[in-house]
């Protein structure tokens, strides 16, 4: 039986891919820094956690025999978001985050699938392909795109298979408070009469978390793509219409202030994912 590492465990995407492997009769091994949250989740019983904080690696420890000696690594973790801008991913996340991995491939880690941002493409517009170059615009973004290159030119010194996982928006249960979807699912459970939002013209891919899952699940198990690869629908589609088709799929309803907020500016206005790379792995597995 295939044995998977999951980090990230107890983060919004985590509990969903272990239920999307342990679905596929996989054994997983999760680990988080946070037990006392694993302990409450209903996939505990099922897997085998072990507590792991990056902030205290022993880098004269073998993780890769310490974390199960597995076949493959999904690699979720990562912290201090959704602040994109503060410094700390640069200066204690990546450093961490290189030395956690490199850590892990210097002692057998041969498979890795790590989640990176489509905020690394930057304020580039339109369809977006991994032949794009990286333009990062804010700390988080470069920080991620920096350990893409670090795990790039390890691989020039150990052989591993590594697959980078291009997130591009994601909405369900369990996400952050402070995003459009819990704020509108709060409104409506709030009874309130208005939900305030930007105008809603920006352009976007989304995704459930679900699907994001299933996808994740289906790049890190398979061997013949590497690299880069969008995590994406591929259809484009503004915030305003997917907050009305939101609405209308609960049957609820409540009158939008649009233009209450300012768009963000660290983001480019209209994009969304190539998804053509990841229909080969789909349509081939």
């Amino acid at each position: 039986m295939e044995r998977i590492l999951v980090t990230g465990a107890t983060g919004f995407i985590g509990g969903y891919v272990i239920r999307r492997l342990l679905q596929d009769g996989c054994s997983v091994i999760a680990t988080s820094a946070h037990p006392e949250r694993a302990q409450e989740q209903p996939w505990f019983g099922e897997v085998e956690y072990i507590p792991f904080d990056l902030a205290r690696i022993d880098a004269a420890a073998d993780l890769f025999q310490l974390l199960g000696k597995p076949h493959r690594m999904i690699h979720l973790a990562w912290e201090g978001l959704p602040n994109y801008r503060s410094a700390f991913h640069l200066e204690e996340n990546l450093p961490r985050h290189r030395a956690f991995l490199a850590n892990l491939v210097g002692h057998g880690l041969s498979d890795l699938t790590v989640t990176g941002t489509c905020l690394e493409y930057g304020m580039q517009e339109g369809c977006l392909s991994e032949q794009l170059p990286a333009e990062p615009g804010n700390p988080y973004a470069q920080a991620k795109d920096q350990l893409r290159h670090f795990l790039e030119h390890l691989g020039k010194e150990h052989s591993f298979l590594l697959k980078w996982v291009r997130l591009f928006y994601i909405y369900g249960k369990g996400q952050n408070p402070n995003s459009l979807f819990s704020q509108l699912d709060k409104a409506l459970a709030n009874g309130d009469k208005v939900f305030n939002m930007s105008k809603g013209e920006q352009v976007r891919d989304y995704l459930p978390v679900e699907k994001v899952a299933e996808y994740i699940v289906k790049i890190a198990r398979q061997d013949k793509v590497s690299g880069i690869v969008n995590c994406c629908s591929g259809l484009p589609v503004t915030v305003r219409q997917l907050v009305e088709d939101h609405l209308r799929r609960s049957q609820r309803s409540i009158d939008l202030n649009l233009g209450y907020y300012a768009y963000p500016d660290y983001e480019p206005f209209r994009f969304w994912g190539d998804a053509s790379k990841l229909k080969t792995i789909i349509q081939h597995e």
